[in-house]
């Protein structure tokens, strides 16, 4: 329901007691979540060796470049035969992974199975292929997806909102809004246990899902220490301290009811804050802060509504107060939570079609139209049940509960939505994705070449090389031209000469890829007048 109509003048004491408060918590939210250092989803830039490169030999290292630092969960070399050797001896340099390999590799192709976590405190996975010898069929090591385990993490994500909006934000509203506790207080304590029950749950799934675990692993050690190493682990120690908070309130003296109350709003605010899609993404400061305040501002609307739709159905009375109160303090609450939810979402979405053509942007545009029924239903009610219900017409007040009850299912339905967005990088960070090179790493004896093409997929791009002799000695080439060729596709060669602007990189530019999938790249190479090197590789082109 959208009180915000219900006029209601506050006492300049409680003014400055709640201007004071958020002022207070907002200084508490920077300290709790704002890191030295700002981090976005990370992304694969590159492989050493590179994707569908063939080497004469087996390499002694294998490496991982990624956009942003990331923390190995699992990496898994899969032989050509399809067994497993886990990679256990690795090293971290800035945004590389430099992976030991314990064994001499048999001729054939491999796969470099490999599973981090990024900052955003969600677990990301690949794998890159490389041949030794020579190609052979590739073995299987695509990931399966465990749908007992996302629909573990999804209730665990619902019912901590639950915990978090309906409790934390119910119990500030009892203390802040309501004249009595008596209505209300069951429903709040309840939706208080469902987040202290989630909240660790969630974090045990968390570690479960960065290991690619299944559930029957739960109480395992190393899923838990997983967990905790994440900065979800911060995002769940913070919610647990915000629901104590929110539960100490119910039954704490009333001198520090308020006090606990307010605690509670503000780490509900700050524990979504602290990870996830949207906290992570740049500039930080206006992101973690613009996720706090939306936050915090659902569990005070959302909060609110079944404590007040139970007083005003048991306590008719009592509850003109509970409802003047929050109309009068819901109207600068509302601007918040649209501005910040506004900002985000053009942050996180960035183009309008990637509301259709991305899995996060059609789980947006639900949630509009949730919030868009949510508010139609609340401007009706503002129009035609508030006056008679302040009047004391039990039959608009009876009305007024159903709709309040309706209000709060919807609220739930939207809750569910957002716990779908676990599942779904953002454009933002698809974007990230898709702007990173793919290259190749071309060897043979009379020369060799570091091919990369920016960015890797299909569309307008570049290309860049860098020639060196078989023995990676500096070759002076005079001509260098790319072939790209597709035959599967029908597409005959593609023939572009490169330049050479002075850093020692042979380059293409305007080059255009029409097609996704696996091509063909050779380098003619003229060596002298009288000598052409041709070399090449297959490179796997992105379809975006």
């Amino acid at each position: 329901m959208n009180a915000a109509s219900y006029p209601f003048r506050l006492s300049g004491s409680r003014i400055r007691q709640v201007t004071g408060g958020l002022i207070a918590a907002f200084v508490l939210m920077l300290a709790l979540v704002l890191p030295g250092r700002a981090f976005a989803h990370a992304a694969l830039v590159a492989t050493d060796p590179a994707d569908g490169t063939v080497l004469m030999q087996s390499p002694a290292r294998l490496s991982l470049t990624f956009s942003e630092p990331v923390s190995p969960l699992v990496l898994t070399l899969v032989r050509p035969d399809g067994t497993r050797l886990a990679l256990t001896s690795f090293r971290l340099t800035d945004r590389t992974v430099e992976i030991d390999n314990p064994e001499t590799l048999k001729s054939g192709t491999h796969v470099l199975s490999w599973r981090v976590i990024s900052e955003d405190g969600h677990p990301v996975g690949g794998s890159a292929l490389f041949s030794v010898g020579a190609p052979s069929a590739a073995p299987v090591a695509g990931e399966t997806v465990d749908w007992s385990l996302r629909t573990a993490i999804w209730i665990g994500k619902l019912f901590l909102y639950v915990g978090l909006f309906l409790g934390a934000g119910g119990a500030f509203s009892l203390a802040w809004l309501a004249e009595s506790r008596r209505c209300g207080r069951r429903f709040v304590t309840g939706a208080l246990l469902c987040g202290l029950a989630a909240a660790p749950a969630s974090l045990g799934f968390q570690g479960l899902d960065a290991l690619g675990a299944p559930l029957a692993r739960f109480a395992a050690p190393i899923v838990w220490t997983t967990a905790a190493e994440t900065s979800f682990g911060w995002t769940v120690l913070v919610a647990l301290i915000a629901l104590g908070f929110a539960l100490l309130s119910l039954v704490w003296p009333r001198a520090f009811r308020k006090l606990l109350a307010l605690a509670g709003l503000v780490g509900a605010g700050a524990a979504l804050a602290a990870s996830g899609h949207a906290s992570t993404a740049e500039p930080q400061w206006l992101t973690r802060s613009l996720v706090f305040l939306h936050s915090a501002a659902i569990a005070f609307w959302a909060g609110a509504l079944a404590p007040l739709g139970l007083a005003l159905r048991y306590q008719p009375a009592e509850a003109k107060v509970f409802l003047r109160r929050f109309s009068r303090a819901i109207l600068p609450v509302v601007a918040v939570l649209a501005a910040s939810g506004v900002v985000l979402a053009i942050i996180q979405v960035q183009e309008p079609a990637a509301l259709i053509n991305t899995a996060y942007g059609r789980l947006l545009l639900l949630k509009l139209a949730l919030l868009l029924f949510l508010f139609t239903l609340a401007s009706v009610n503002r129009w035609t049940l508030t006056a008679p219900a302040e009047a004391g017409d039990t039959e608009v007040q009876r009305r007024l509960v159903r709709s309040i009850g309706i209000e709060t299912l919807i609220v739930l339905a939207i809750f569910g939505v957002a716990a779908g967005w676990r599942f779904t990088p953002p454009p933002r960070a698809l974007a990230i994705a898709a702007a990173q090179p793919v290259s190749v790493h071309i060897h043979t004896l009379q020369a060799m070449a570091d091919l990369s093409i920016i960015p890797g997929h299909a569309g307008q791009v570049a290309a860049s090389m860098v020639i060196m002799t078989g023995d990676f000695g500096p070759l002076d080439a005079k001509e260098v031209t790319l072939v790209l060729s597709k035959p599967d596709s029908g597409i005959e060669p593609i023939k572009r000469p490169a330049t050479k602007p002075g850093d020692g990189t042979w380059r293409v530019d305007n080059l255009v890829i029409p097609l996704p999938g696996r091509w063909n790249a050779r380098l003619d190479i003229l060596v002298s007048d009288f000598e052409m090197v041709k070399i090449e590789a297959p490179i796997d082109i992105r379809a975006e």
